[in-house]
């Protein structure tokens, strides 16, 4: 469940993408509740892109390693392509002990560029985890609505064949660190599209 990734992707993205900031009520199945989540979402398969915004350097975040859960099957994927339905699924993992409703690890960083999203330990000796940009499907951010005021970020990512899916969760320290994520995010996606469509 909380692997090390020592891989190293090229990247080169096609996609487009979108963010929006609404406010949804999302209902969780802990013990019945139901919670109000401003909810920051970048879909990246979305056709609409601003096309202004280019991300030339890196920007960097310190976060925690909440978990992930991987290698899920091209159905289960195709359930999670809504915002209430991702939070859904990770509300019920926690539930289930799959993820921690805490972060038990120390901070880390995650640093977002055009090339994809890198985290690496708060030394930055060591890389844990690289998602190219190209296999981000999905990122959103959401306070997880349990009274403790925890700021999630989560990233759904594919493999490249596309036959499954993987969903990586972080606790950021603010709203406003985990939204800016997602429009740091989405500005590195306008940059690389503001590439492709140079060359």
């Amino acid at each position: 469940m909380f692997r090390k990734v020592k891989k190293r992707h090229s990247s080169s993205s096609s996609q487009s993408s979108e963010i929006s900031t609404k406010s949804k009520s999302v209902d969780s199945s802990l013990g019945g509740l139901s919670r109000s989540s401003t909810v920051a979402s970048l879909d990246t398969d979305s056709t609409k892109s601003s096309g202004n915004s280019t991300l030339d350097t890196c920007a960097e975040f310190k976060v925690k390693y909440l978990g992930s859960i991987e290698k899920l099957p091209f159905e289960m994927c195709k359930t999670l392509l809504e915002p209430p339905d991702l939070i859904g699924y990770i509300d019920k993992a926690q539930q289930e002990g799959k993820l921690p409703f805490v972060a038990v690890d120390e901070e880390m960083f995650l640093a977002v560029s055009k090339y994809g999203i890198r985290v690496a330990s708060s030394d930055q000796c060591e890389v844990l985890q690289r998602h190219p940009l190209y296999l981000v499907v999905r990122m959103l951010c959401y306070e997880d609505g349990l009274g403790a005021g925890r700021n999630l970020v989560a990233l759904k990512t594919t493999d490249p064949e596309q036959q499954e899916c993987s969903i990586w969760v972080y606790q950021c320290s603010s709203a406003e660190q985990a939204q800016a994520i997602c429009k740091v995010l989405s500005a590195a996606f306008d940059s690389a599209l503001a590439s492709d469509t140079k060359s």
